[in-house]
């Protein structure tokens, strides 16, 4: 009998790693651009700087740390919670499609100038459609699994 993994049409699949790959590959994405700005534009910056007409701060003083800081500190929420609901529903996607609907009414609420009733209706809308919409047709439509 014929060796499966030597055909050009078969497929090997690690399953203890192959997880790993996207993470992996927008990783060296994300330093190859990140380099790539360096390159481009570091010189000019640290020209400016040396020459006093830039200072080096990590924030500049009108910086929106309100929203800089919710926003990490609803993904660290977020995921934490999407561990915790996805290990009471295994293999479901509930962990994905409950914990994403309060995630996505804080960070829209949190982004929203101005509130008011119509734009918390929108949001609240769009906090309900948009993870029921995404978990229906990732876990019920393509069988893939979310936490």
């Amino acid at each position: 009998m014929e060796n499966q993994s030597s055909s050009p049409f078969s497929i090997v699949i690690d399953f203890d790693t192959s997880h790993l790959f996207f993470p992996t590959l927008i990783l060296w994405l994300l330093g190859l651009l990140g380099l790539a700005i360096l390159i481009q534009k570091g010189p000019a910056f640290y020209r400016a700087v040396a020459s006093g007409e830039k200072k080096l701060r990590f924030f500049e003083p009108d910086a929106d740390k309100v929203r800089l800081f919710g926003t990490l500190g609803l993904m660290v929420v977020y995921f934490i919670g999407m561990d915790y609901v996805g290990r009471l529903f295994p293999n479901m996607g509930y962990g994905f499609w409950l914990v994403s609907i309060p995630f996505l009414f804080g960070l829209s609420c949190l982004y929203a100038h101005e509130l008011d009733k119509r734009k918390l209706l929108y949001i609240t809308l769009n906090a309900l459609v948009a993870p029921t919409f995404a978990w229906f047709v990732l876990s019920e439509l393509f069988n893939v699994t979310l936490p």
